[in-house]
């Protein structure tokens, strides 16, 4: 299968839309949380997701705008009803079988307590060593990531909405995974919204 990943978009629209085009032909679309911005929801983010069929995953972003500190926002007029519905009920992990792979998406980590910031250089990613599967999709860094550790293969799309990514000039990306061969190809790109004519 080729998955198209997508991760960390905040908000924003044009950002993902530029992702989507740029993926070309997927059979299914991953996203790896954070498709909203704190108290910000985004109906044209998430439905477009949603209109794509797209798999999601719960993240810190959707806990703070569904917790109770945050219930003010929530009941904004502009605010779908429909649509954070659909957000909130997204699981903090999903396990995929594509032919003899695993795949396990999650936001930030497959360890408890979710939420650590795992960059290319951190110790830490050496535990992805022991997920359990054939291939771990995180997101959470802003910061892109290929690397085979252990046996896990772990892909990090670095950010379709929110560009921190030091590596790659600070573009924004997102990532095509073929399980067949695990042949990963990043794409870096601009932000659309702060191009000439936008």
């Amino acid at each position: 299968m080729r998955f198209g990943i997508v991760s960390d978009i905040h908000g924003n629209f044009a950002g993902l839309q530029r992702a989507l085009a740029l993926m070309g032909e997927v059979d299914k679309v991953l996203c790896l949380g954070d498709c909203i911005y704190e108290y910000r929801f985004s109906n044209d983010v998430v439905a477009l997701l949603r209109q794509r069929d797209a798999l999601v995953v719960h993240c810190n972003i959707d806990e703070l705008f569904f917790s109770p500190s945050d219930i003010r926002a929530r009941p904004r007029n502009e605010v779908d009803e429909g649509l954070a519905t659909f957000l909130a009920a997204q699981p903090f992990r999903r396990e995929l079988r594509c032919g003899s792979k695993s795949v396990l998406m999650v936001h930030s980590t497959p360890w408890e307590p979710r939420g650590e910031y795992v960059y290319p250089h951190s110790p830490a990613l050496g535990r992805f060593a022991d997920a359990g599967t054939d291939i771990v999709l995180y997101g959470h860094t802003h910061v892109q990531l290929v690397r085979k550790v252990g046996p896990v293969l772990v892909i990090n799309p670095g950010s379709a909405g929110d560009a921190r990514d030091p590596g790659n000039g600070r573009l924004l990306s997102c990532a095509v995974l073929d399980t067949e061969t695990d042949a990963v190809r990043i794409f870096d790109y601009a932000d659309p919204r702060f191009q000439p004519g936008n």
